[in-house]
């Protein structure tokens, strides 16, 4: 998938990033979690997990 369409979408909705880069698994759980307790860490996360 094209990382420019995976980088606006981790900025619009994480997790779906999350999931479309690495699929079900830790990431995707933690990312979940970052959301649900704070918006703002679940996005650098997204970020941070579709630009390594």
């Amino acid at each position: 998938m094209n990382k420019i369409l995976l980088i606006i979408l981790a900025i619009l909705l994480p997790p779906v990033a999350v999931f479309l880069k690495k699929g079900v698994g830790q990431d995707l759980i933690i990312n979940i979690v970052l959301c649900v307790l704070f918006f703002v860490p679940g996005v650098i996360h997204a970020l941070w997990v579709i630009t390594r």
